[in-house]
């Protein structure tokens, strides 16, 4: 759940929002929701974690990972956001690359 710790983080440094309002498992406004959504897509996308561990990561349910991985994949559709989301992406596998190339093979990560 490092990976999950160090994303959420991450994207409440770079979207401007609380980190307990990220990992809370109560409802938030939009905006907050709209950046787990986006961190939960991130680690289940470009990080390959599996739904259970970004589900116990995020304080969500299972089904909550994947109605967020299918929403924003579907708001990609938007040229801008796909922009926001394609960087968001960079920064992400640039931070994590080392952690990711060092947990090749564990099934956690799969």
């Amino acid at each position: 759940m490092e990976i999950c710790d160090g994303l959420i983080d991450m994207m409440a440094a770079l979207f401007n929002v609380s980190g307990r309002q990220l990992r809370s498992p109560k409802r938030d406004s939009k905006d907050v929701a709209r950046v787990r959504q986006i961190g939960m897509y991130i680690a289940r996308v470009t990080l390959c974690l599996n739904i259970r561990l970004i589900a116990d990561g995020f304080a969500r349910d299972k089904s909550t990972v994947t109605h967020a991985c299918h929403l924003i994949e579907d708001l990609r559709d938007d040229e801008e956001f796909d922009i926001i989301i394609t960087r968001v992406e960079a920064v992400v596998s640039a931070a994590f690359k080392h952690a990711l190339s060092a947990k090749v093979g564990d099934n956690d990560y799969k």
